[in-house]
């Protein structure tokens, strides 16, 4: 493997790192001090709002690839101390070799983070027991019928929050801050008073905060960003009804390396 390119927008770096097939898979450099790393080429979750999944999954990183994505950026001069699972790819469904690089980054002393759809409840059970720095479970609705069309290969709801409840009642307050619910903000899809309201009951159900994150235009997929005002008018809602609620930071409101976006062979897309 080799990073192919690196792109730029100055507040993240987007790196693209060719496989020895030839494949172009996306990884991100923030804050300057985490790298979000792919574990798959493609997803097979398919989420319809998202770039990496709109082509199926090609097939799974190795261990060997996962961890490639770090060590190549340590040599393009790179300062990384926290690990992002959450490129391209559902963690859970390459949970074999994401497990093996997870125990390599812990062993160089990295912390370690999750996005995960919470599928397969299998694998998602056994994620909520290992020496995790954080996990956010990406929920993105309130509603079965409308997740599904959001997560078409996601577990149930009821199903997902139940084996999170049943993991959080065990923890303390202060353990608890390293879980949250993600939720994607989506112009007239997910958006409603009503539906906040839902996710409010839901997130102090559980005794974990939202991660509210603000949607990503992308060409080809039909959904809308909210704007910044009822983006912030949802943030305040939600903490009125006791919520505590994080925002998108500006790292995933990019347009390239942003929440949604990575996708795999943007390269080979560019020069056909």
């Amino acid at each position: 493997m080799e990073i192919k390119t690196v792109i730029n927008d100055k507040l993240n770096k987007l790196l693209e790192v060719e496989t020895d097939d030839k494949y172009t898979v996306e990884a991100v450099y923030y804050r300057g001090d985490t790298l979000c790393i792919s574990t798959q080429l493609g997803c097979p979750v398919r989420c319809s709002f998202c770039a990496s999944g709109k082509e199926g999954l090609i097939r799974n990183l190795s261990d060997r690839e996962i961890i490639l994505q770090y060590e190549l950026a340590i040599l393009d001069g790179l300062e990384i101390s926290n690990i992002a699972f959450a490129g391209i790819g559902e963690p859970l469904l390459n949970w074999e070799n994401t497990k093996k690089a997870f125990n390599y980054f812990k062993e160089k002393g990295l912390k370690c983070s999750f996005y995960t759809t919470g599928f397969p409840t299998k694998n998602f059970e056994e994620l909520l027991e290992i020496n995790h720095n954080g996990i956010t479970l990406s929920l993105h609705a309130v509603d079965e019928e409308k997740r599904k069309k959001l997560i078409p290969y996601g577990e149930p709801i009821e199903k997902i929050l139940d084996i999170f409840k049943k993991h959080l009642d065990k923890l303390s307050n202060r353990k608890r801050k390293q879980y949250s619910v993600g939720y994607l903000l989506i112009k007239d899809v997910n958006d409603t008073e009503e539906e906040l309201e839902k996710l409010a009951e839901i997130s102090k159900w559980l005794g974990v905060g939202v991660s509210l994150l603000k949607y990503n235009e992308i060409e080809g997929i039909p959904y809308k960003t909210t704007s910044d005002e009822d983006y912030e008018k949802a943030f305040l809602k939600l903490k009125s009804l006791g919520v505590r609620t994080t925002l998108s930071n500006r790292y995933r409101t990019r347009k390239i390396g942003g929440c949604g976006t990575l996708m795999i062979n943007r390269l080979t897309e560019k020069n056909n």
